[in-house]
């Protein structure tokens, strides 16, 4: 299966430039690249469709070329923006460089081969590039008025007061200028041919096919075989089945960073995906074959409470991201508020993670030595999980109660517990009410 056909069936083509096809299947292995943003020190879930285009145009036997877009990134993509984003410095770029490397080389094979991964800095060839030089050798290409006609430029040159927008900075105007030349550097460079990205990219992407038309083979580095012909591949916006962007928690963005978004916390993401969104995510963010795919959704059908789909497609990109330990320490917490896993087996940020929605006290450790469990759970804390102790011990009496998975008898010493980690107590309350206690 060629790379076009392999994005349309799992739903991840847009569009692309009339002969891109052809020059896909005719001139194997071509270089194709994809531009990421280093304003943030990790890339995100949203990324990730962007970063499966790379992932499928090196398993179809091209080279896939990740440009990180250092100085680009000091300025900002208007696109899909309402607003003009703040300016990172130098050293701050490098830094978040350095992380992007890092989670790219998860997806893609850097090796010497012809289809090799690249690494690429546009920093570094526009560090020298001065503002003279940059208007006379590109800017004279491109006209005013073929750059307004980018729909990213005209939401916000409107200042439509209902878009929200703020108007457009020369700074910005300028960005699609400098990444269609980041297309012309490549060409010219590697022999790169292609540049993809999601559909909202479309006007920053033809930009520089344009560019390089217009600059012509009397421009290109001497010996230079190409011709003046480059082309462009958009993949779809991942969106959930309501239309909203795809890629939030409830607690904010979904990092792929261990740092700010923990292991545990990733692997519920994709766990807890609904259920209309699920074979499309599953098809976007996983290898797996269509045959399998198909397999796993008339399982899933058959018993959808089993959340078959969700399981799979959280168990493929957990484990991508962040490993085999760290997606199997995943799911032993997972299973921990069902009964199925060892409290004591969690390390403090995964015991924290499984109980982030939890009520939490803390107790003074001090006060412990002179009560039993059944004040620790009514007078010590406060009557947060028992407003007395007649209803503590009632409950107790009725085995209702549990104390780090223990069974509490109302006769038990408070120091008879063990503490998790030496500092957590978590008290189950019926089958269902948790509350984190913490030792101080």
């Amino acid at each position: 299966m060629d790379l076009i056909d392999e994005l349309r069936w799992r739903g991840m083509f847009h569009d692309m430039m009339p002969g891109t096809d052809e020059h896909l299947r005719q001139n194997a292995p071509i270089s194709g690249y994809i531009g990421f943003d280093p304003t943030a020190p990790s890339l995100h879930i949203g990324n990730l469709a962007t970063i499966m285009l790379l992932v499928h145009l090196q398993r179809a036997g091209h080279r896939p070329v990740a440009l990180v877009g250092g100085a680009t990134g000091m300025i900002g993509d208007p696109s899909g923006k309402s607003a003009e984003r703040n300016l990172l410095d130098e050293e701050a770029l490098r830094r978040n460089q350095a992380g992007i490397r890092a989670q790219l080389e998860k997806f893609l094979v850097f090796d010497d081969s012809p289809t090799g991964a690249l690494v690429v800095n546009n920093y570094d060839w526009f560090k020298d590039f001065g503002f003279l030089g940059f208007l006379r050798e590109v800017g004279k290409h491109l006209t005013v008025n073929y750059m307004m006609a980018k729909d990213s430029v005209k939401r916000r040159i409107s200042g439509d007061e209902n878009s929200g927008a703020e108007g457009l900075s020369y700074t910005e105007f300028s960005y699609q200028l400098l990444q269609g030349y980041d297309f012309v550097h490549l060409f010219r460079t590697y022999g790169c041919t292609l540049q993809m990205g999601a559909s909202d990219q479309w006007g920053n992407i033809t930009t520089g096919t344009e560019l390089i038309r217009r600059m012509g083979t009397a421009e290109l580095e001497e010996g230079a075989q190409q011709p003046a012909k480059a082309y462009a591949l958009t993949g779809q916006l991942i969106t959930k089945a309501d239309g909203t962007k795809y890629g939030k928690s409830e607690t904010g963005t979904v990092w792929l960073d261990a740092s700010l978004t923990s292991p545990y916390q990733f692997y519920q993401f994709f766990l807890n995906a609904a259920d209309a969104d699920v074979p499309r995510l599953i098809r976007v963010f996983t290898l797996l074959t269509q045959p399998e795919i198909e397999a796993l959704e008339a399982e899933h059908a058959e018993a959808p409470h089993k959340r078959i789909l969700q399981k799979a497609l959280a168990e493929q990109v957990t484990t991508r991201v962040h490993g085999q330990a760290a997606y199997e320490a995943s799911l032993a917490a997972s299973q921990v508020l069902f009964g199925g896993g060892e409290l004591a087996s969690l390390d403090e940020a995964t015991l924290l993670d499984v109980f982030a929605g939890v009520p939490r006290v803390e107790v003074p450790r001090t006060a412990l030595a002179d009560m039993n469990v059944v004040s620790l759970l009514s007078e010590a804390t406060g009557g947060v999980i028992f407003p007395s102790k007649g209803e503590a011990r009632k409950m107790m009496q009725a085995g209702g109660v549990s104390l780090n998975r223990e069974k509490a008898n109302p006769e038990q010493l408070a120091t008879d517990v063990t503490p998790l980690l030496n500092q957590y107590i978590v008290a189950q309350k019926g089958k269902k009410n948790y509350f984190l206690l913490k030792l101080v």
